[in-house]
């Protein structure tokens, strides 16, 4: 049903003739607003994630205006909000431990102001997750705007993709393959302009996810940052976000199972990261969707990926996939994988949306006759070692270790395992399976990406460039290799992998989704009695309250008091 200007949020704060309101109004003059600013128009907030110290969303504050151009055009009052930045380079020890205070503070700042729609913008790893976590339990009109990936990198003539060509000219240096002038080189070319990573790393993949649950414009999620079509798309996010509020659309009518089940083959298809598991599964508790590892692993399964990108691709970045016809181009060749039906925020369904979808290289977006892996990038493995679950990329790995048998070498820090990997006589082979512990949710603390395990220099020299390593940690989405991740529980709160010893042997086998130590559950609760917990990382503040309240991998990381069936619903707050 169509809202009527008096069933506006911000009439609540604008509309009575009492002194409260009257004081809104005074105090809203005081910036220079009229009462055309507020009688009968939607406000609209820009919830903006730029800060001088986010690389992949330095051009957000030039976006905002063109955001504001569009929610002018249509009739609304724009104020621009900004929260948290998640900085991916620069925030320590690691963005995830701040993604759910940025959905707090979001899902706050709409609660408590006078809004009624909002525009989110983000796009580098986490901001995209937390946005929408935090708008969800909010439950007012809005529109996601993707930052964008920047420009492809080049180097010496090479196309080069953030991330991905990172990890591999490291280890070609740390091998003595390469020189210091053209690493300098190598890190001189890979990022060249403002977006997120160009790569299908978290950040692309995310925003792929977004627009394929129905939460951005048709396509959004493709275009390179430095376009000017970018421009054009804030401003019709704009326009967009004001139509919304008077059509009362909602995030819980496009946040449906249906929906969900539409992201996450998305998700598989464009062979995405692995930290998607873990966002998908928060983002959609939130919106009261019970999405579980098995249900991922089940769509992972009938799902090929289609995306030839970096890393699970090995030709093209997103520049390219965007220029071949962007999402909603591989949202057509997926077909009948996808539910036609349901809606998305332009007010029109994906069978819509997709209908004049047009590939325009079947190399960069393959058919589903002829897909870059088989099934979807993901896979969920588990066992004696992982009972709640684990994660391994198996489209970006050597098709050798899908299974596997090695005795293991184990790491309890990242300290201890650069000692290792740094150790050109280190005893070990290929064969070797790399064990890194307490570096999960609480242990890290945060999860930090410490799961993509570099090479040991005892394997790089004799020319080895995968092994299989593992840990309760995750990795960068841009990364590859043999990595199983996110191990559920953690070490750190007692979980099987805190009791595994050097030598242990470990079983993996992709195929029959396992993962085990070869111990009998006697020997495990022998080792179980014996095992002290450690200290507490944090005795005050946020740290505190996130190690008290993080939930494990399996369930998404949320803070456990942010679920949806956490207690009472908010209430609206009481005007003051």
């Amino acid at each position: 049903m169509a809202k009527k200007p008096q069933d506006l949020r911000s009439a609540r704060w604008f509309a009575p003739d009492d002194l409260r309101s009257m004081g809104h109004r005074s105090r809203a003059m005081q910036m220079g607003w009229t009462a055309d600013d507020w009688e009968g128009k939607p406000v609209i907030a820009i919830i903006n994630t730029w800060s001088d110290l986010s690389p992949c969303h330095h051009h957000l504050r030039d976006r905002a205006e063109w955001v504001k151009r569009g929610i002018l055009q249509a009739g609304g009052t724009p104020v621009e909000m900004p929260v948290h930045s998640f900085s991916e380079q620069f925030l320590k020890p690691t963005s995830m431990l701040y993604r759910n205070m940025g959905a707090l503070e979001v899902e706050e700042t709409l609660r408590s102001h006078p809004i009624d729609g909002a525009v989110l913008m983000g796009g580098c790893d986490k901001s995209t997750p937390a946005l929408i976590m935090g708008a969800v339990s909010m439950n007012l009109p809005f529109i996601f705007m993707p930052a964008g990936a920047m420009l492809r990198g080049n180097y010496a003539g090479e196309k080069l993709g953030s991330g991905t060509d990172v990890w591999k000219y490291w280890d070609e240096r740390r091998a003595g393959n390469i020189t210091k002038e053209q690493w300098d080189g190598v890190q001189g070319g890979i990022a060249r302009s403002y977006g997120t990573c160009m790569t299908m790393g978290t950040a692309s993949t995310m925003m792929s996810i977004a627009d394929g649950w129905g939460l951005t414009l048709p396509g959004a999620s493709s275009i390179p940052a430095p376009d000017a079509g970018h421009k054009r798309m804030a401003a019709a996010c704009g326009r967009r976000a004001v139509d919304m509020v008077w059509e009362d659309l909602t995030p819980d009518k496009i946040m449906t199972w249906e929906s969900t089940r539409n992201a996450v083959t998305v998700a598989m298809a464009t062979g995405c990261s692995t930290n998607a598991i873990i966002h998908l599964i928060a983002m959609a508790r939130r919106a009261g969707v019970d999405l579980t590892l098995d249900h991922l692993d089940e769509i992972g399964h009938s799902t090929p990926v289609l995306a030839n990108i970096r890393p699970s691709g090995k030709d093209y970045l997103m520049e390219d996939f965007f220029y071949a016809g962007g999402l909603p181009a591989l949202m057509k060749e997926l077909g009948d994988k996808l539910d036609l039906s349901v809606m998305t925020v332009n007010g029109k369904t994906v069978g819509d949306n997709i209908a004049e979808a047009v590939n325009f290289n079947d190399d960069v977006i393959r058919p589903l006759s002829n897909p870059v892996y088989h099934e979807g990038s993901l896979a969920v493995l588990k066992g004696n070692l992982a009972p709640d679950g684990a994660v391994i990329k198996p489209a970006a790995m050597d098709p050798k270790f899908q299974k596997h048998r090695g005795p293991a070498i184990v790491a309890d820090s990242y300290a201890q395992l650069k000692e290792i990997i740094n150790d050109e006589n280190y005893p070990m082979t290929p064969d070797h399976v790399l064990v890194l512990r307490n570096a999960g949710p609480q242990g890290g603390p945060g999860m930090p990406e410490w799961g993509m395990i570099p090479m040991p220099k005892a394997l790089l020299k004799d020319g080895h460039r995968d092994m299989v390593r593992l840990s309760d940690a995750r990795m960068s989405g841009t990364s590859y290799g043999a990595c199983i991740l996110h191990v559920a529980p953690e070490a750190y709160i007692g979980g099987p992998l805190a009791l595994i010893e050097t030598g242990d042997i470990i079983e993996m086998d992709i195929p029959n989704r396992s993962l085990r130590v070869d111990l009998t559950e006697a020997q495990l609760d022998a080792r179980r009695a014996k095992w002290q917990a450690p200290a507490p990382r944090y005795e005050r503040g946020y740290g505190q309250m996130f190690s008290q309240h993080v939930e494990q991998a399996d369930k998404g990381c949320d803070f456990d008091f942010l679920r949806t069936d956490f207690g009472a619903p908010v209430p609206e707050p009481e005007i003051n």
